[in-house]
């Protein structure tokens, strides 16, 4: 007969060999540490939690109703937008206020489907809320959407942070209010948070966004961090001056390219890319806010006069009080859901084809957003690796369930079970993420080009990412595999400093582990 955690489904070996670790423990540890590994068990069957984290008025909730596909998310400054948001797949659409005190209130989404803006109840009394929605977006993603750090109020960041699990030191006093859960206040912090961040910025990277970033990714766990699990976007690509970018060539689109690379040389390793998007645009056209009638009132501006046309396209106000055949009232929705810059990436559609329809109107206006390669990469980053991430996140939850119980024993016993599984083959890619971790978060100093090499050996599944060397042959691979695994040998005795040599250590097996397969495949 099969076993209640064989029945469960778990994103891949590495997080079900993590599941047989715990349930093997729970006999021997105390039932206090035992219920913190039957939340672990729980989270590692879930989808993936990618928190959406950034600044105030950086588009945050924008992006996340576009990645929904959904308007869902409140984007105005309200008491909503002063919450944590966990939205996840339900059978039914609903939400629902989770209090302080582990208590539950349903609220019914506003006229148009969206969180209400007031929710009637005490907000200081609120921890956070849960949207369930019938998505099929959601099904192996849990998105959470964070209010802006380093700008609101005090209450909302530390709410965040208790959520989320960044702040450590007064855990304690956050959940005093929560005794009658399953979970005592410690246990509950040690499997809080986030497993993955995509952190939005805007036009200038600023200190407090890095260390925020820092805080969010410390807070996805590994066995000691978070594995570099982060990538961030550059919202708002549009409001970027072209001529303010050398080589952008006074092209919009390029000059955020450019920035965003910019930006990426300042986060990483932190963050595993930049890319530009704008979140207004993508949330417009994927989440039926583009309709047939905004369809027709762009095929009103696109006969306009040449003159016409291009002083409206000046500036936001001029588009709003110029007077033309197209009343103010529509160009003020258009401005509202599409910006001048999707406003005129739309006339330029209907331009090279006066007959486009609305649906390949709307499907242009998600190309120009810039929407695809954030999704592409969240598959890339994210989901391909949500095994590991989960895997090395649990590790982390058991780890730290362990050194909260203060039974030293119990903590030992954790600890070797632990090692146990990291010395088999198949368990060395969490290895690479906890020795990726301690890269990023620069606990170990390493030289740029040898930081980078660790960071990419442990950010894909891909032979050919991994090394480097994309799309080249199996021969070339398995040739270099072997070559790059015998320089971490030899670096790691000659030249490294202790705390180096452990990371060259689990580079040089990471490579001769990659070199094995390519060879007997």
């Amino acid at each position: 007969m099969s076993t209640a955690t064989e029945q469960q489904h778990w994103p891949g070996p590495l997080s079900a060999a993590v599941a047989r670790l715990c349930t093997g423990l729970q006999p021997q540890v105390s039932e206090r540490t035992a219920a913190g590994f039957a939340e672990v068990l729980r989270r590692l069957s879930a989808p993936l939690q990618v928190a959406v984290a950034g600044r105030i008025k950086s588009g945050k909730s924008t992006l996340v109703n576009a990645l929904i596909g959904r308007r869902v998310a409140p984007t105005d400054v309200g008491e909503c937008t002063r919450l944590v948001t966990r939205f996840q797949y339900g059978t039914v659409d609903r939400v629902e206020v989770i209090f302080r005190d582990g208590n539950k209130q349903a609220v019914p989404f506003d006229a148009d489907g969206g969180i209400p803006a007031d929710l009637g109840v005490d907000i200081d009394k609120v921890s956070h809320l849960e949207a369930y929605l019938t998505n099929a977006v959601l099904r192996d993603l849990t998105v959470i959407d964070t209010p802006g750090l380093g700008s609101l109020d005090a209450a909302s960041v530390a709410r965040t942070e208790e959520l989320l699990g960044t702040r450590k030191e007064d855990a304690d006093d956050a959940n005093d209010a929560a005794d009658d859960s399953d979970l005592d206040p410690v246990s509950r912090n040690a499997v809080a948070g986030a497993e993955a961040v995509l952190y939005v910025v805007t036009q200038g990277v600023r200190a407090d966004d890095e260390q925020a970033l820092a805080a969010f990714t410390a807070a996805t766990a590994s066995r000691e961090a978070g594995p570099v699990n982060a990538i961030a976007v550059l919202n708002k690509a549009d409001t970027i001056e072209p001529s303010s970018v050398e080589d952008a060539g006074g092209e919009v689109w390029k000059a955020a390219s450019l920035l965003a690379e910019k930006q990426a040389q300042l986060l990483k390793p932190k963050v595993a890319d930049v890319l530009p998007v704008i979140g207004l645009l993508a949330e417009t056209a994927e989440s039926g806010e583009f309709t047939s009638a905004d369809a027709e009132a762009l095929r009103g501006l696109a006969q306009l006069d040449e003159a016409t046309r291009e002083t409206l396209l000046l500036s936001a106000d001029l588009f709003t009080s110029w007077e033309c055949d197209v009343p103010a009232g529509t160009r003020s929705r258009l401005l509202e859901r599409m910006d001048l810059f999707g406003i005129r990436s739309a006339l330029e559609a209907i331009d090279a084809d006066p007959e486009i329809t609305a649906g390949a109107l709307r499907r242009r206006l998600l190309d120009s957003s810039g929407l695809a390669s954030v999704l592409n990469r969240l598959d890339t980053v994210f989901r391909a690796r949500a095994d590991g991430i989960k895997a090395a996140a649990a590790l982390a939850s058991v780890t730290a369930l362990a050194h909260a119980s203060g039974d030293h024993g119990e903590r030992q016993r954790v600890h070797d079970a632990i090692e146990v599984l990291l010395a088999k083959p198949e368990a060395h890619q969490l290895r690479v993420l906890e020795a990726l971790t301690l890269v990023a978060a620069g606990a170990v100093a390493m030289p740029a080009d040898l930081a980078e090499e660790v960071m990419r050996v442990g950010s894909s599944n891909d032979f050919g990412e991994q090394l480097g060397l994309p799309g080249r042959h199996r021969n070339e691979l398995t040739d270099y595999a072997l070559e790059r695994a015998n320089w971490w040998r030899s670096f790691s005795s000659f030249g490294a400093t202790p705390a180096q040599s452990r990371i060259a250590h689990v580079v040089h097996r990471a490579y001769f582990l990659i070199w094995q397969q390519l060879r007997s495949g």
